[in-house]
C-alpha cells in the first residue's frame, strides 16, 4: 500500500509544483505532465499485483476528525477500476503536454497542471477509501478539479455554462449520497465500510435507489445525464478523454461497492436498472446522431455506453436475484469488460477529436472534411475507434456487446411465461441502439474525414505531433489485443466476479465446455478476420502499385461548377435515420422558409437539437424556483448586525431543537 500512497503523494507534488512553475509554461508541463505520469507508473505496480494474486493491501491512520479513522485498502474490485484510471491518466497526461503548449502566451498553463494530477488523485482516492468521510472527500476533490478543468476557457459564456451545470448536478448528486451515507451510518452504528451490513429488504432497497440516483448522475444515467454533454466539449480533449474514460465510471464503481453492503439482490433492482440502461443507451445514440460538434458526438456516445453498462449490470443482478449464477456471470462479465473497452476505445475516439481540433481549428463537422488525405495518422485511429465502438469485429467492442446479447437471450430463454419477454424485447432494443451506433459513426468519418473541405480550416490542415498521435497508437493496439485475446482478458475478471458474486462466479467463467459464450471462438474469429483485412488490403496495393493514375474532376450532378458546398451536410446525412427511427420526442426542430413563386426570394433552413430533458424538465422547473427565491432577496440587507442577528436566531433555534430532542427522548 506505500507504493499506492507515494503514487498520491507524488500527484499532489506534482500539482504544486506546476502552479509555482507558472511563469514557465514548460516547466509547468513537465512537472505537471511528467508527475502524473509517474505516479501513475508507481500506481499501475500495486494494481497489476493485486489484481493477479488477489491480495488486499490496507493502511488505517487513526483521526479523531473522521470519526475513527482514515482506511485506505485496494482489494479485486478497486484494482479493476484503477487499472484504466492511472493507464489512461498517464496517456493523457503526455497527449495534453503538446497539447496544453499550444494556449501558451494566451493563458497560464499552471492552473490545468495543478488540477490535472489532482483530479487524477480524487479519482484513486475514491476507490481507495473505506470510510465515509474519506470516501465523499474524495469525490468531492474529483468533482471540483474536473470543474476546474472543464472552464480552462473560461472566457467562452458556453464554457461558463457548462461548468455551472456540471457543478449543479454534480452536487445534487452529492447531496443523494450524503443521504444515503446517512442511513447506511445509522443503520450500521459506524461510518466504517466494513461495518456496512443491510439485510432488511426496505432499507436496502431505499439504499439501491439512492445509490442509482446519487452515483447515476456521475455515470450519466438518463434522465441524470444533462451535464455531461455540455462538460466534455467544453473541456481540454485530454480532460475529456479522462472525464468520458474514467470518471463516469466512478459512478458505476460506486454502485457496484454499495451492492456490496446489501447482500442478496431483490429482482426488481435488475429490471429497473436494465430498464433505466436501455432508455439511457437509446437517449443517448438518438441525440448523438443529430449532433453537428465531434466532441458532442462523443458525449452523447458515452452516456449511450453507459446505459449499455447498466444494461449488462441489470441483467447480471438478475440472475443473481433469480440464483442463476449463468446470467448472473454474463451479465457482470460484460458489465467489467466493457468498462475496460469503453474506456480504451472512447478515450482514443476524444484524442482522435482533440486531434482534429488541434489540426484544424474547429470540431463543427458541418466546416470539416478531406481529413483522410491531410491526417492520415489521426483519420486511422477515428475510423477503427468508430468501428470499435459499433461494436463490429474484429474489435474489443463487438465482444463485450455480444456478452450483453448472450445475457439478454438466456434471461429470456430462462422461463417460458411472461417473465421472459422484457429480456427479449430488450433484444430488439439493443439491435435498434446498435443501428443507430454504426449509422452515428458512419456519418462522422464520412462528414468529417471523406469528401472536401468545406472550408479553409481543413483546407490547410496539419497532422498532430507524435506526442498527440502516441497516445492514440497505444490505445489503437489495445483495442486490437482486446479483441485478439479475450479470454486473456476476462482472465483479469476472475477475482473481481468473486467479489460482486461469490467462489462460484470464477468457476463458471472458466468452464468452457459449459460455457454459454465462447470467448475463445470469438478471438479467433476477430484474430482470422483481421488477418483476412489485411491480406486483402495488401493484395490490393501490390496490384494497384503500378497501375495508372489519371486526375479527373468527379461528375458534378449536372452542375456547372460544382462546389463543396454541394456535398452532404451532417444534417442532411441524418434526416431520413432522425425523421424515422428517432422517437418523436427526440428529433431535432426545424424552420423552414419554403421557395415560393417562379423568381422566390431568399429560403432559410435551420435545425436544432436540443436535449429534451433539459430544456423541457430542468430548465422550467430551474427557473421557476428562481423566480420565487428571488423574492428572498429582501434577507440580503448587507448590513454586518443583521447577518449576525441571523446567526444568533440559528443558534437560539438549535439550541432549543437540541432542548426539546433530549428532553424527549427522556421521556
Amino acid at each position: 500500500m506505500d507504493v499506492l500512497l507515494l503514487a498520491l503523494l507524488l500527484l499532489f507534488l506534482a500539482g504544486i509544483a506546476a502552479i509555482m512553475l507558472s511563469r514557465w509554461p514548460r516547466l509547468a508541463t513537465v512537472s505537471g505532465a511528467g508527475g502524473t505520469v509517474a505516479a501513475c507508473l508507481f500506481g499501475l505496480i500495486l494494481t497489476l499485483r493485486v489484481l493477479s494474486n488477489g491480495s488486499v493491501e490496507s493502511a488505517r491512520l487513526s483521526w479523531d476528525v473522521a470519526h475513527g479513522a482514515l482506511i485506505v485498502e485496494l482489494d479485486a474490485l478497486g484494482a479493476f477500476f484503477l487499472l484504466p484510471v492511472f493507464l489512461l491518466s498517464a496517456l493523457a497526461a503526455l497527449y495534453g503536454g503538446d497539447y496544453l503548449l499550444a494556449y501558451r502566451g494566451r493563458k497560464s498553463l499552471g492552473g490545468p497542471w495543478l488540477f490535472f494530477p489532482i483530479f487524477v488523485a480524487g479519482m484513486v482516492l475514491v476507490v481507495v477509501s473505506r470510510t465515509t468521510i474519506l470516501f465523499l472527500t474524495g469525490w468531492e476533490v474529483m468533482s471540483l478539479a474536473a470543474f476546474c478543468l472543464v472552464t480552462f476557457e473560461h472566457e467562452k459564456p458556453q464554457v461558463r455554462r457548462a461548468g455551472w451545470v456540471y457543478l449543479i448536478a454534480t452536487h445534487l448528486g452529492v447531496a443523494v449520497l450524503f443521504m444515503m451515507f446517512s442511513i447506511l451510518g445509522r443503520l450500521s452504528g459506524g461510518l466504517e465500510f466494513s461495518l456496512f451490513r443491510v439485510t432488511n429488504a426496505g432499507w436496502a432497497g431505499l439504499i439501491f435507489g439512492l445509490a442509482l440516483i446519487g452515483f447515476g448522475v456521475k455515470a450519466g444515467l438518463v434522465p441524470l445525464h444533462v451535464w455531461l454533454p455540455e462538460a466534455h466539449p467544453a473541456a481540454p480533449s485530454h480532460v475529456s478523454a479522462l472525464m468520458s474514460g474514467v470518471m463516469i465510471k466512478m459512478g458505476i464503481y460506486g454502485l457496484l461497492r454499495t451492492l456490496t453492503f446489501l447482500g442478496p439482490p431483490a429482482p426488481w433492482w435488475g429490471l429497473t436498472l436494465a430498464a433505466v440502461g436501455l432508455l439511457t443507451a437509446l437517449v443517448g445514440i438518438a441525440l448523438a446522431v443529430q449532433q453537428r460538434e465531434i466532441k458532442r458526438v462523443l458525449a452523447y456516445s458515452s452516456i449511450e455506453n453507459m446505459g449499455l453498462i447498466a444494461l449488462a449490470l441489470g441483467v447480471g443482478l438478475w440472475g443473481m436475484a433469480s440464483r442463476r449464477t449463468d446470467i448472473a456471470v454474463l451479465g457482470l462479465t460484460a458489465t467489467l469488460l466493457h468498462v475496460w473497452n469503453h474506456a480504451l476505445m472512447k478515450g482514443m475516439m476524444f484524442f482522435a477529436a482533440g486531434s482534429v481540433l488541434h489540426g484544424t481549428g474547429s470540431q463543427d463537422m458541418e466546416k470539416l472534411g478531406g481529413l483522410m488525405k491531410r491526417m492520415p495518422w489521426t483519420a486511422t485511429a477515428m475510423m477503427i475507434g468508430g468501428v470499435a465502438i459499433s461494436a463490429l469485429p474484429p474489435l474489443n467492442g463487438f465482444v463485450s456487446k455480444w456478452l450483453i446479447y448472450v445475457g439478454l437471450l438466456k434471461s429470456g430463454w430462462a422461463y417460458n411465461d411472461g417473465r421472459s419477454l422484457p429480456a427479449l424485447l430488450g433484444v430488439g432494443m439493443l439491435a435498434l441502439v446498435g443501428g443507430l451506433v454504426a449509422f452515428t459513426f458512419v456519418r462522422l468519418a464520412g462528414i468529417v474525414l471523406l469528401g472536401s473541405p468545406r472550408s479553409e480550416a481543413p483546407a490547410h490542415a496539419h497532422e498532430s505531433s507524435w506526442w498527440l498521435r502516441g497516445p492514440m497508437m497505444i490505445l489503437l493496439c489495445l483495442c486490437l489485443g482486446a479483441a485478439m485475446a479475450p479470454t486473456t482478458v476476462t482472465g483479469w475478471l476472475i477475482r473481481p466476479l468473486q467479489q460482486l458474486e461469490g467462489p462460484e462466479a470464477g468457476a463458471t467463467l472458466l468452464e468452457p465446455e459449459a460455457a454459454d459464450a465462447p470467448l475463445k471462438l470469438v478471438g479467433n474469429i476477430n484474430g482470422w478476420l483481421l488477418l483476412a483485412i489485411v491480406a486483402a488490403a495488401a493484395i490490393f496495393l501490390v496490384l494497384t502499385r503500378n497501375a495508372r493514375r489519371g486526375k479527373e474532376q468527379t461528375w458534378g450532378c449536372g452542375y456547372v461548377e460544382p462546389t463543396p458546398r454541394i456535398q452532404y451536410t451532417g444534417r442532411s446525412f441524418s434526416e431520413v435515420i432522425a425523421e424515422q427511427l428517432v422517437p418523436r420526442f427526440l428529433r431535432p426542430r426545424t424552420e423552414r422558409k419554403a421557395l415560393v413563386g417562379i423568381f422566390p426570394r431568399d429560403s432559410a433552413f435551420a435545425a436544432q437539437s436540443p436535449d429534451p430533458v433539459r430544456t423541457k424538465v430542468y430548465e422550467p422547473f430551474f427557473r421557476r424556483w428562481a423566480l420565487r427565491f428571488a423574492r428572498l432577496r429582501f434577507l440580503q440587507q448587507g448590513k454586518v448586525n443583521v447577518y449576525l442577528l441571523y446567526i444568533v436566531v440559528m443558534v437560539v433555534l438549535a439550541f432549543a431543537w437540541s432542548t426539546v430532542r433530549a428532553w424527549w427522548e427522556r421521556s
